[in-house]
């Protein structure tokens, strides 16, 4: 089986990346999920479509050097690699595309744009880092592309077709093939007729009988729509006392997932410079480095008369995220907290601190309890090689001890529980 280079990509685009690409575009995590699974089946589509066009091979073979998947987010906006790329696969389909993913998504169309060079970029470094890992060529890397045009539609989200994002004429497809995919609503076939109206006339002035079907076809029509119109009532009421009868824990969970979405909404964070005593470290306001050098500056940390004092007070880490089930792979963009976190410890050379990792419910805990303790381990080691190792104290793993969220709730809101900390120490 061919490898599907959208799973290599998705490596790229994990949760920590979602919710720094919410923040900083001012969009909800749901839509930019929902806008990243758009754009990933039309982007690689777009680059099967042109797997012998020597500008994207170009573009592939080279891209491994440049360093692009270092910072997704900063990298991509302005990026005359990526722009070439995207007009050399998709024309003047570009705006048709970004305007169709920004309704499906429902985020601006800013956002949309955003979010196609940060996946074009991705696609790029993913694929270019695969092709240079296994010696690909040229010619490899035209037919690990080819190899995607069998698979391309039917990854696209439900409510997406390539006729929907006017891409409907790649691979030998028309409209009216694309039309009848799986995700597009099924169509009564009479409203499809260019001549409706002589059609019937037609019918009812033949004797052969063609009219005489819809005089008890009709009326069976209108039948059955009325007895699914009032299926549709029923079950709707029957969902409706459903909810207003479900146990509690089933009413927490939903409402943790809305409260998680609506928190993405309406208090979008966007990074800003937080002075650590006249250098500026990019963070948010009353994120961990703005919390953490307040701290220290109101010598509260001085005056701590020992451990017990301050082991309750933790500050979670906003950027630093690993791979799913990894304790030695951050997610893009972590990389920059760390820093910020030695820099001031550098500035602070008397605080002690201790890193805590964190898990939700799911899993066998002494799995959960092992990755967590990697993942500590693994900053504390990382704050080691940056020089202030002496600084920290202990690197411990919490699995789901500490976890508020229940195991059957949503991704989203579990999320809350899965995290990385820090506290200071005596």
């Amino acid at each position: 089986m061919s490898l599907n280079i959208i799973d290599l990509i998705k490596g790229q685009l994990g949760p920590a990346l979602v919710s720094q690409a919410a923040s900083q575009l001012g969009e909800s995590e749901s839509g930019i999920s929902k806008a990243i699974g758009g754009l990933l089946p039309a982007v690689v589509g777009g680059l099967a479509n042109n797997a012998d066009n020597p500008g994207v091979l170009d573009a592939i073979s080279n891209a491994s050097s440049s360093g692009i998947l270092g910072n997704l987010l900063g990298n991509s906006s302005n990026n005359s690699i990526i722009s070439s790329l995207l007009s050399a696969i998709f024309g003047d389909k570009v705006g048709g595309l970004v305007n169709t993913i920004a309704t499906f998504a429902g985020i601006s169309n800013n956002s949309s744009s955003s979010l196609l060079n940060l996946v074009t970029g991705a696609a790029l470094g993913s694929v270019g880092k695969y092709a240079a890992d296994n010696n690909l060529g040229q010619s490899g890397i035209s037919s690990l592309l080819g190899d995607q045009k069998g698979i391309i539609s039917t990854l696209l989200p439900a409510g997406l077709s390539l006729a929907s994002l006017n891409l409907g004429s790649w691979f030998g497809n028309d409209d009216d093939k694309v039309k009848v995919s799986s995700y597009d609503e099924p169509k009564v076939e009479v409203t499809r007729s260019t001549t409706p109206t002589n059609s019937y006339n037609d019918n009812n002035n033949d004797g052969s009988g063609g009219g005489s079907i819809w005089k008890w076809l009709l009326p069976l029509l209108l039948l059955l729509a009325a007895g699914y119109f009032l299926w549709k009532q029923c079950e709707k009421k029957d969902a409706a006392t459903t909810t207003t009868t479900a146990d509690s824990t089933g009413v927490s969970s939903d409402t943790a997932a809305v409260s998680a979405d609506t928190s993405a909404v309406t208090t979008a964070k966007v990074d800003e410079d937080i002075d650590l005593n006249g250098i500026a470290l990019k963070g948010y306001k009353g994120g961990m480095e703005d919390k953490m050098i307040a701290f220290l500056k109101s010598d509260d940390y001085k005056n701590a008369k020992d451990d017990a004092a301050l082991k309750d007070i933790w500050y979670d880490f906003d950027h630093v995220n690993f791979k799913i089930g990894s304790a030695t792979e951050l997610e893009a963009g972590s990389q920059g907290q760390l820093d910020n976190l030695v820099a001031i410890l550098k500035a602070f050379p008397d605080a002690k601190i201790k890193i805590g990792g964190y898990t939700d419910k799911t899993g066998n805990e002494a799995d959960n309890v092992k990755l967590s303790k990697g993942r500590a381990e693994f900053i504390k080691a990382a704050l080691t090689k940056a020089g202030v190792g002496a600084q920290v104290l202990e690197a411990e793993g919490y699995g789901s001890k500490f976890a508020t969220v229940d195991a059957s709730a949503s991704n989203e809101a579990r999320a809350v529980d899965r995290k990385m900390a820090v506290r200071f120490a005596k």
